[in-house]
């Protein structure tokens, strides 16, 4: 059985599509911004060449392998602003949701607006029973974006990761799908 393409989701104002590698200049530029960078647990700074390019060729293999569906959050104006993740736990029917927007593009609700269209797409399409978010503590606009999609908080985890040397206090957010009521997209 073939996998099928990595989908691409619209809502009002976004288009969520495959990550190209024409992308990747983008990617190192927004992404690589000092206060993107330090906001996440995984995008490294400075944002050394040819690291967008080697994230954008795992894309399609790990949709293949485990449904770990990245997409490009884009507008039609502005083109590229952020990405938006489910990395899914195929055996516990439950995935990881992952973000991040560009700081031009901050307090404009693109992330949460990306965020419940995935969730969405996760619990209609994937057939996910619960989707999971965490973010770390001095981040709490990362929170609203959770609480916005219908998360609920499920606790700290004290010093749970190492940040560029600092321990680091993550807030985990979760939400099963008999609890979720939105997130209208169309999926091509």
């Amino acid at each position: 059985m073939t996998t099928p393409p990595i989908p691409t989701l619209a809502t009002g104002r976004l288009v969520l599509r495959p990550f190209a590698l024409s992308d990747a200049t983008d990617v190192q530029r927004l992404a690589g911004d000092y206060q993107v960078a330090t906001t996440t647990l995984t995008i490294p700074h400075p944002y050394e060449d040819g690291v967008a390019e080697a994230w954008i060729e795992t894309h399609e293999e790990r949709w293949a392998s485990s449904r770990h569906l990245t997409l490009a959050i884009t507008t039609e104006v502005e083109g590229l602003v952020g990405a938006v993740s489910l990395q899914q736990r195929p055996p516990h029917r439950r995935a990881e949701l992952g973000y991040w927007i560009a700081r031009r593009f901050w307090g404009r609700g693109f992330a949460t607006e990306a965020a419940r269209a995935v969730v969405a797409y996760g619990f209609r399409e994937l057939g996910l029973n619960k989707i999971d978010a965490h973010y770390l503590a001095r981040n709490p606009a990362s929170g609203r974006v959770m609480e916005k999609v219908g998360m609920a908080r499920e606790g700290i985890l004290r010093q749970h990761i190492v940040k560029w040397e600092e321990p680091e206090d993550v807030v985990m957010y979760g939400i099963l799908a008999s609890e979720f009521h939105g997130g209208e997209t169309s999926a091509g």
